[in-house]
């Protein structure tokens, strides 16, 4: 099995904090674009994907389609013409192995989200001299639901619009009504892994992704900004490393030394002051932590 050898060499875990003011972060298409929410709890939940595209986008700004760092999964683009493109680049080879082998490095050398988060690529199926390993690359970075550290509250607004969008609406009515769900304050906490097993076995994720990858995080709302998503801001970027490639210590284990808490004396948080975050000093041996806050 081919190693990359500027792979990362250390395991890695991180916690992102990140707030909300009076905006949506993750609409749920399934409930009318309402924040999403956990309906046992009430917290509300963020997806892995919603951060993996602010992520892309903000790679996609910096980078520009320069060498290494396209983005395979990008808005209004078929995915159909990137495979085909690598396809066609590919060594000749009757090796069904090889060949799949091959797909999979030119992807993951062209496409910064698929060397980072990996990619289930269907269009490499159409080519029968391809294994079905080349259609799935699992990407070594990998993140959990984001959950608000306390119960929201989805507030609908309404708002109105003096322009009708048709003329039949403009000779019933000057204005129109419409409404936008938002959330008055949340924060929220969202957990993420890094292998460097499957950097160096898989995709080839190295150092500089992985300082890219610290980069788009702490950038990533800033670049992000809309009227449906209010004041998004990361409060904090807690990162823990571990001296080899398979750890020291359990996520789980590390994670919990993180703790976030309302304040006992505020009753409905309505800023990030209202919350305490605390670090346990006593982290295992082999592990470092970072700490990025803004």
């Amino acid at each position: 099995m081919k190693i990359y050898e500027d792979a990362i060499k250390n395991r890695y875990e991180f916690v992102m904090l990140y707030d909300v003011e009076n905006g949506n972060p993750n609409g749920d298409p399934d409930s009318g674009n309402m924040p999403r929410i956990d309906a046992e709890t009430m917290r509300g939940l963020v997806t892995d994907v919603c951060i993996k595209r602010k992520i892309r986008n903000y790679i996609d700004m910096v980078k520009d389609k320069s060498d290494g760092f396209d983005i395979y999964i990008r808005q209004d683009e078929a995915l159909e013409a990137k495979d085909d493109e690598a396809i066609k680049n590919l060594e000749e080879s009757k090796d069904k192995k090889e060949k799949s082998a091959s797909f999979r490095d030119y992807m993951c050398k062209k496409y910064y989200d698929v060397r980072t988060f990996g990619a289930v690529i269907t269009g490499a199926t159409k080519d029968k001299s391809l294994s079905n390993v080349a259609g799935q690359v699992r990407g070594p970075v990998q993140l959990a639901f984001g959950k608000s550290i306390d119960p929201i509250m989805q507030k609908e607004i309404s708002i109105t619009r003096v322009t009708a969008t048709t003329n039949e609406k403009a000779d019933k009515a000057s204005t129109e009504m419409g409404k936008k769900y938002i959330v008055p304050y949340a924060l929220y906490r969202q957990e993420g892994f890094i292998s460097a097993n499957l950097a160096q076995r898989i995709t080839g994720f190295s150092d500089s992704d992985l300082e890219i990858l610290w980069e788009a995080i702490t950038n990533m709302f800033e670049f992000d900004r809309s009227a449906a998503r209010g004041i998004m801001t990361l409060r904090g970027l807690y990162i823990f490393k571990h001296d080899n490639a398979f750890g020291n210590a359990s996520a789980h284990s590390l994670f919990d030394m993180l703790k976030v808490e309302r304040l006992p004396d505020v009753s409905v948080a309505r800023k990030f002051e209202d919350y305490s975050v605390t670090l346990d000093e006593n982290i295992p041996e082999g592990v470092s932590v970072s700490v990025i806050t803004l």
